[in-house]
């Protein structure tokens, strides 16, 4: 079978709609169907619209720690105040830019989003998303009898690479990690640390059709992935890891003079 991805065109929606029903609704007007084994790949920009995570940055107040964080690296007070709400950690920053972790997850200003958003909003990262990922799987199962793999993507930096690849935010029915320890490599020598990202690189290849600016393809489906599908729940701890196991973050914190 040959992987097939395809993206979803939808209506351009604003705060406040039901996510489900819109994929479905786009998914026909696309003339397409969704079988038994695909994977459903949601814009995690496009949930966020949905659940109405928009701030307008006049109404935001300002902290003493917001002003200070503006200060030093050169960014907006309210984005900072935002910024330092949504994130689990702040490692530091640039002019512009703080760097963080919002649900473990490294990027950017905690993924606060100004694109597709109206002068003087912002978007904020999704809530629950794996309960939302989880939800809308159930929901296909009730309605359609089928079993369905969900993704949410955002797209995310890659150090030292130019341009964005797709990082999965958040899944449902599918397996999200394949453990590839103790499988052997073409020489015969067994792996000791290797895990495939399989929700990260679904994201990925579904990121690229769906596009990062006015394509409005906020769905895509893959289709024959081959991958492990599966009835159980995922939790965040399933795709993620502490700082104090990434090897950037660890790695970045002990400085060696050339």
């Amino acid at each position: 079978m040959t992987l097939k991805v395809i993206p979803i065109k939808s209506d351009r929606m604003f705060a406040g709609f039901e996510i489900y029903q819109q994929l479905l609704k786009s998914v026909f007007q696309n003339q397409e169907e969704l079988k038994e084994g695909d994977i459903i790949v949601i814009s995690t920009k496009f949930v966020s619209f949905s659940q109405k995570r928009i701030l307008e940055l006049s109404k935001i107040k300002i902290s003493e720690k917001a002003e200070s964080i503006s200060k030093k690296f050169q960014i907006n007070q309210q984005i900072a105040e935002v910024v330092i709400r949504e994130s689990d950690k702040i490692f530091g920053g640039i002019n512009g830019f703080l760097i963080t972790s919002s649900n473990n997850i490294m990027a950017p200003n905690a993924g606060i989003d100004k694109s597709n958003a109206k002068k003087g909003e912002i978007i904020l990262y999704p809530e629950n998303p794996y309960l939302i990922a989880e939800q809308i799987k159930r929901k296909i199962f009730l309605e359609k009898s089928i079993h369905v793999g969900i993704i949410l993507v955002d797209s995310r930096l890659m150090p030292m690479r130019v341009g964005t690849v797709g990082v999965a935010i958040s899944c449902a029915g599918i397996e999200p990690v394949l453990d590839m320890r103790a499988k052997k490599d073409l020489d015969g020598n067994p792996l000791k640390v290797t895990f495939q990202a399989i929700a990260d690189n679904l994201a990925s290849i579904a990121n690229l059709k769906m596009g990062e600016g006015n394509q409005s393809k906020p769905f895509a489906i893959i289709r024959d992935s081959e991958v492990p599908m599966t009835n159980r729940e995922i939790y965040s701890n399933e795709m993620t890891i502490s700082p104090e196991l990434c090897v950037y973050v660890r790695g970045l914190g002990n400085k060696h003079e050339n």
